[in-house]
């Protein structure tokens, strides 16, 4: 569902409030730079804020790896699937179902669903994830995150408070970004863990060789929110399973977004 305010001038604007309100630092809003990335952030804005009748809103949003290396390598496509449905499932599960948005967009860019309700959520399947493309992880995390500020900020300013959960999933370093680096990453979710309001967790699925803990740490995210499970479907069901606890508690607001944050994936 098309956003009426999910133009990019729209987006642009949105950002420039979050830059007044002091929610983003200049450096941060430097590195999103809607001249380049607006049109990408548009694709995952999704439903209208009129649209939503919740008091109070958690957005809840995952970027899986879509990279060759999860199918040719690890054969992990299938637990990626099922991981991602999991998360899904449990947070249907919540009380507070009717308040939650998600989205997902792949480690390549592509939108799975923008943000709307969970029964608009789409399930992944072998029809629209078959990972077979690189690693652009600085570029499209800018863009993820991009996207969850613009769309908290016109929560914001509707006066409907709201708190995110990011998950971004990853095989490998990064490989294919062009404009971005983990410096650039950084001042983002430096900005957004600031806030207190968001919470950006990491997933690095062993490849043998990368220190995913670091890679993390370099991209600015707690080191209680970096998860790096074994390559193997097991070890992946649990760690998602691991994320769906923490999003469905954290979905619940207030204090339990506050006790969820400060617990990380131990809490």
């Amino acid at each position: 569902m098309a956003s009426k305010s999910g133009s990019v001038q729209s987006i642009a604007a949105l950002l420039g409030n979050a830059a007044r309100d002091g929610t983003l630092s200049p450096t941060a809003a430097g590195i999103i730079n809607i001249t380049d990335i607006g049109e990408q952030i548009q694709l995952g804005i999704g439903i209208d804020v009129n649209d939503v009748k919740a008091s109070e809103v958690a957005l809840v949003t995952m970027m899986p790896d879509d990279s060759g290396s999860i199918r040719f390598v690890h054969g992990n496509t299938e637990a990626v699937r099922e991981g991602h449905n999991l998360v899904l499932d449990a947070l249907g599960g919540s009380k507070q179902k009717e308040g939650i948005l998600a989205h997902c967009r792949y480690l390549n860019g592509r939108v799975l669903y923008p943000f709307g309700p969970l029964d608009k959520a789409v399930r992944m399947d072998t029809g629209n994830y078959d990972p077979s493309l690189g690693t652009p992880l600085y570029d499209q995390a800018v863009v993820l995150l991009g996207t969850v500020l613009a769309k908290t900020q016109s929560f914001e300013d509707s006066g409907v408070p709201c708190r995110t959960v990011t998950l971004i999933i990853t095989d490998g370093n990064d490989e294919s970004s062009r404009h971005q680096n983990a410096s650039g990453v950084r001042a983002i979710v430096r900005d957004m863990r600031r806030s207190e309001s968001h919470i950006v967790a990491g997933m690095g699925i062993s490849d043998g060789r990368t220190d995913f803990r670091k890679v993390f740490l370099d991209m600015g995210l707690d080191d209680k929110w970096i998860l790096t499970p074994g390559n193997s479907p097991s070890e992946l069901r649990r760690a998602f399973n691991m994320f769906s606890q923490s999003a469905v508690r954290a979905s619940q607001g207030g204090a339990s977004f506050s006790q969820a944050a400060a617990g990380g994936f131990g809490g």
